[in-house]
């Protein structure tokens, strides 16, 4: 369990490394099409090897534990889909478009709401 949160650490300061690398090298540097959407989705590198990490972690947890990940995340996906789909909605109503930014976020806070109530419910 730490070296998989080593490698979360890891996998975060590279991520955030990334994006600020990239951001600067936009704001200064290629002028090129392909160039600029290569370094707009350098971030993504990291990304990845973090969602890697994350499937490692929740592969090598007891059953309970794999329950309780599991019905957070259908947590989470579900209260993501609604909230998403409800704010649409409230868009076509005048709301400010919000960027797909927001999604991931969102998602997450609802994958630690859901962890928690499973923690509480199991625990």
């Amino acid at each position: 369990m730490k070296r998989n949160l080593a490698l979360m650490l890891v996998g975060f300061a590279a991520y955030a490394f990334a994006l600020v690398f990239s951001q600067k090298l936009l704001q200064t540097g290629p002028h090129g099409d392909t160039a600029r959407i290569l370094l707009s989705l350098a971030p993504m590198l990291p990304a990845v090897f973090i969602c890697g990490v994350i499937i490692r972690t929740i592969r090598h947890l007891d059953e309970m534990q794999r329950k309780l990940q599991v019905e957070a995340l259908a947590f989470a996906f579900a209260g993501t889909a609604l909230l998403t789909f409800g704010y649409g909605f409230l868009e076509g109503a005048g709301l400010p478009t919000l960027s797909m930014f927001v999604v991931w976020p969102l998602m997450a806070a609802l994958w630690v709401i859901g962890t928690v109530i499973g923690r509480i419910r199991y625990g």
